[in-house]
């Protein structure tokens, strides 16, 4: 991913929106890729570990178990008008917030993947760690039977938050009225993102 200096996340600020938004694609050196939910662990490794499970049916995890891969994690993301610049003239873009996680993929064993779901259950749903109506032991067990669980130790991770604030105080200013005014809802998630991180809002 290119990421200009001004652009780069601190690592904690990556870690983040991992966390906040770990719906990410796992990508290896074939180009197939896998839409899956991850979990980060910040306290292993350098750079943290990452977690999930596919279907035992797919046969990504193969093609992956031993490699390299990738985990692309998309944040806010909307589209800005050059109409909302106080500086002409001036072009349409696409601001946004992503991380790029590269490391090991490593294969889980029995239990290390039962251990991987009950905490995916903790982190996502708690309620359901009780719930034997919805989610009894057997009906638990014979699912572990179809996933396979994974690590990724990230030996690589890069941020980048384009939220346009390299540009002029005026023109930030400008696309923060634009995302507020603007129907999408896309647009809402950015400006709140950008007031989170205070980047890219005009504010002093």
């Amino acid at each position: 991913m290119y990421v200009p200096s001004a652009l780069r996340m601190p690592m904690p600020q990556a870690q983040a929106l991992i966390e906040s938004h770990p719906f990410g694609v796992l990508v290896g050196d074939d180009l197939q890729a896998t839409h899956l939910p991850l979990l980060l662990n910040r306290d292993e490794g350098e750079f943290g570990t990452l977690y999930g499970h596919f279907a035992r049916a797919n046969p990504h995890w193969q093609a992956l178990e031993g490699r390299r891969v990738l985990a692309i994690f998309s944040g806010p993301h909307a589209y800005v008008s050059p109409t909302w610049y106080a500086t002409r003239p001036a072009v349409p873009t696409w601001n946004y917030a992503a991380v790029h996680a590269e490391g090991p993929f490593e294969r889980l064993d029995g239990g290390a993947t039962a251990a991987l779901i009950e905490r995916s259950l903790a982190h996502f749903e708690p309620g359901l760690l009780d719930d034997k109506v919805v989610l009894d032991d057997a009906f638990r067990d014979r699912l572990l039977a179809g996933i396979v669980g994974f690590r990724l130790p990230i030996a690589s991770l890069q941020g980048k938050a384009k939220l346009g604030q390299q540009r002029s105080g005026a023109d930030q200013a400008g696309v923060a009225a634009g995302l507020r005014d603007s129907a999408a809802p896309e647009a809402h998630a950015l400006l709140q993102y950008m007031h989170d991180q205070a980047l890219g809002t005009g504010d002093p």
